[in-house]
């Protein structure tokens, strides 16, 4: 196989993987809940951090104890510790009015 074929195929194969990645991840069906925190001082709008859902998937968080929710955009990678499944701006926790506990339950649903 020449070595320009090969780059081809790997490039093919890769496409085909991250964009199945992205297709599975983007799924309606797709839905977690966990613990959830703020950072301060880092980003702005309504905006998420998560370990593996891919840049610009889009979540309807919401705060299960008052019923409030907001849209985000995941533009960040962590949380990566205290057992967390989402960081949010403080645009977004604002919105959940959660700025006050810090760290409170999710319910989170891939759109």
């Amino acid at each position: 196989m020449s070595s320009r074929l090969a780059r081809v195929v790997s490039a093919v194969l890769l496409a085909t993987v991250l964009f199945s990645t992205y297709a599975v991840a983007q799924s309606r069906a797709h839905s977690f809940s966990g613990l959830c925190a703020y950072y301060s001082g880092r980003g702005s709008g309504l905006t998420a951090a998560h370990r593996t859902l891919p840049f610009g998937t889009r979540l309807r968080v919401t705060d299960p104890a008052s019923g409030r929710s907001v849209i985000v955009v995941i533009n960040d990678r962590g949380p990566f510790g205290g057992g967390r499944v989402l960081d949010l701006s403080v645009s977004a926790a604002k919105v959940l009015g959660m700025t006050e506990r810090g760290v409170i339950l999710v319910e989170a649903d891939v759109l």
